[in-house]
């Protein structure tokens, strides 16, 4: 089995098509079916069915790309660090991250490092938080970015920022007090993500230590169908600020602090401790973490938001 089989299969895997895999890897088409039948002779395996939607992969087939990929990217960025030098950047970089910060801060992180490292390839997903720590773990990703886990990772688990929660609502919503005790939020119309959601759990172990119920009337994972939502009508939600930022400074939604207890959630970047960062990654990750820490501050000031507002009420009767 020679490395290049590997990197063929692998390619063929993601393609589904002998004609798009072999465009990618910059040969004629013959060349890449007789390696990967010489593959599949060796294994004593069939790997792939051509079918009417493209070469369809077997059980078989489907194993091996998970064994495989890891060891493919593990050689991708040895190679990168290898060769790296005082140059431009370049290489691959994979990050996940939850969608609060892909709503957030992403487009702005994204516009300031391809502008400064226009080499490097990015590859950019959102999901949940556990699904994400997977796939740092398998070598899917080179980091994410997600909330802090409850239980302790078998991954560098790198502290991002703290962040506060809001009460966020919309034009048709009654307007709200500058600060919420936590104990009125069972009054709300709520639309929350649900229990598979991170923000979720950091909601709900707030609610069982203070013997609060939150029961909302929606539950939506979406995070830009709870703003519309939100905004178009007199439910809110609880969302932290750096998801919301755009709105509350166009002002098309208002967001308010809880009190007793105050709200937070820390933000994280997991990696995988057998895959050091290349440079790119890491200059990745450091543009995206300065991001988030900007955003998840009020106005550029890191003080909480609640102590921002007593800080105003405080200048109001002076």
């Amino acid at each position: 089995m020679e490395f290049r089989q590997i990197q063929y299969f692998v390619c063929l895997y993601e393609e589904g098509s002998v004609t798009r895999a072999a465009k990618r890897l910059n040969i004629v088409q013959p060349a890449l079916s007789m390696q990967i039948a010489k593959l599949e002779k060796e294994i004593g395996q069939q790997l792939f069915v051509r079918g009417s939607q493209g070469m369809q992969p077997t059980s078989e087939a489907r194993q091996m790309y998970r064994l495989f990929l890891p060891i493919l990217g593990d050689f991708s960025r040895a190679r990168e660090q290898v060769m790296q030098t005082n140059a431009e950047l370049n290489g691959q970089v994979r990050v996940g991250m939850i969608a609060t910060i892909a709503q957030g801060v992403l487009v702005d992180a994204l516009l300031e490092f391809s502008a400064a490292h226009p080499k490097v390839a990015l590859s950019m997903t959102d999901g949940f938080s556990g699904t994400l720590t997977d796939a740092v773990s398998v070598g899917h990703l080179d980091a994410a970015v997600i909330n802090k886990p409850r239980r302790p990772l078998a991954l560098n688990t790198q502290p991002i920022s703290e962040e506060e929660l809001l009460v966020v609502t919309g034009p048709q919503h009654a307007r709200l007090s500058e600060a919420v005790p936590f104990a009125h939020l069972a009054q709300l119309k709520l639309v929350l993500p649900t229990r598979q959601h991170g923000l979720r759990g950091i909601l709900e172990s707030f609610a069982q230590a203070e013997d609060v119920s939150l029961a909302p009337l929606v539950e939506i994972d979406s995070i830009g169908a709870i703003l519309k939502l939100v905004h178009e009508s007199d439910f809110c939600t609880l969302l932290p600020r750096i998801a919301v930022r755009r709105q509350l400074d166009v002002e098309s939604l208002h967001g308010r602090s809880i009190q007793s207890p105050r709200v937070t959630r820390h933000i994280v970047c997991v990696t995988n401790p057998r895959r050091p960062l290349t440079p790119a990654a890491s200059a990745f990750i450091a543009v995206l973490s300065r991001h988030i820490r900007k955003s998840a501050n009020f106005e550029g000031d890191s003080r909480p938001l609640s102590l921002l507002h007593e800080a105003a009420e405080a200048r109001r009767l002076q």
